[in-house]
């Protein structure tokens, strides 16, 4: 058991660097004339198609459930709505929105999992909260705010990335291989609903480069999802939140480096209110465990 929870632990870390990065291939595609929705929809039809080729056998007998549903929806919004949040917003301002996922994970847990909301755990609703305030703080608009489409986009699949981690907790009993062809489905359903509301630039699929770059990310979302589902399923819901923190040094680093981003104090303020709420909730998780034990 202890070998597969470390398999586990890595397996998120593996996770944390690759979509730590991903916004930035995503990008260049949009550069090529892709846009945000056409380049994911494709990509995650490209790790569809080839996720169904690999694991046809696992994926025998599969029996759709309203839970399973629930992971389609949930999983999709989350991948599609942070593609569309770190391409057309400041990275670390959207990946710190997105990080908000404890407080969603606390109420989720509750709701969902049965789980109680103790006074650490309002704890870690107060402090996710007080950095949300820290970092959107506008004195012109009184409101602590998202101040773009990216960033209310980057907030809202933090909301589904929480609800799909308790959702894929609650799901044990399915595969792993199910789960992720659920998520990629899930994404493509969505990006299909979305292009018809804009533009399509049809030169940009007629350049090898292009396809090239769609097919690798493809395979590459195809590998990392199924590491992550993993992951999810041998982990509980909010230590692998803490665990996907590392994602937000990657992030740091590679936007500073690819991007030329840099946060001012009130973001990093926030942004530390908000990884120190993350690294609670992750504490109070291992207490519960060995409680149980």
């Amino acid at each position: 058991m202890p070998a597969k929870k470390n398999t586990a632990i890595v397996s998120l870390l593996v996770g944390a660097f690759v979509w730590g990065l991903i916004w930035q291939p995503y990008r260049v595609l949009e550069q090529a004339g892709l846009s945000a929705i056409l380049a994911a929809t494709l990509t995650y039809l490209v790790a569809f198609v080839l996720g169904w080729i690999v694991l046809r056998r696992r994926l025998l007998g599969l029996r759709p459930s309203w839970l399973l549903l629930a992971i389609a929806l949930a999983g999709g919004g989350c991948n599609m709505g942070y593609v569309l949040a770190t391409v057309h917003g400041v990275v670390m301002r959207v990946l710190l929105l997105f990080y908000l996922a404890p407080l969603w994970t606390v109420l989720l847990s509750r709701l969902m999992l049965g789980e109680r909301l103790t006074a650490s755990g309002a704890g870690v609703v107060a402090l996710s909260l007080c950095g949300a305030i820290a970092m959107l703080w506008q004195p012109s608009f009184g409101l602590p705010l998202p101040q773009n489409v990216a960033e209310w986009t980057g907030l809202a699949a933090g909301f589904l990335f929480a609800l799909t981690n308790v959702l894929i907790r609650k799901t044990a009993h399915l595969t792993i291989e199910v789960k992720s062809m659920a998520v990629f489905a899930g994404v493509i359903v969505l990006g299909l609903m979305l292009l018809p509301f804009e533009p399509l630039n049809v030169t940009s699929l007629a350049e090898p480069l292009v396809w090239s770059r769609v097919l690798l990310v493809g395979v590459v979302l195809l590998a990392v999802n199924l590491v992550v589902q993993f992951g999810l399923t041998h982990t509980p819901a909010n230590q692998a939140i803490v665990i996907f923190l590392f994602e937000l040094v990657v992030a740091a680093i590679s936007s500073w480096l690819l991007a030329g981003e840099a946060m001012g104090i009130k973001e990093w303020l926030g942004g530390a209110m908000i990884v120190s709420a993350s690294l609670f909730s992750g504490r109070l998780e291992q207490a519960h465990s060995r409680m149980n034990a």
